[in-house]
């Protein structure tokens, strides 16, 4: 077993780890701005659903195209 091969995968896993959950908090933020009222009050308070299901969208729509940059 090569461990220099294997070290640097799991370097290479952390990184694209780390791009992607950094984009993920910018997509959050960015979501936050444009909407004109408190994501966070209208999902954890008010619990809606419908919101819910959107951010979750956005969530997966962004691990798609993460994962496709990252092959």
């Amino acid at each position: 077993m090569d461990w220099n091969h294997q070290l640097g995968q799991l370097l290479l896993t952390l990184v694209y780890s780390g791009v992607g959950l950094a984009f993920f908090a910018l997509a959050f933020w960015l979501f936050e701005r444009i909407a004109p009222f408190s994501v966070r009050k209208e999902i954890e308070q008010d619990q809606n659903t419908a919101l819910g299901l959107v951010m979750g969208a956005v969530i997966i729509g962004l691990a798609i195209i993460i994962a496709a940059a990252m092959t």
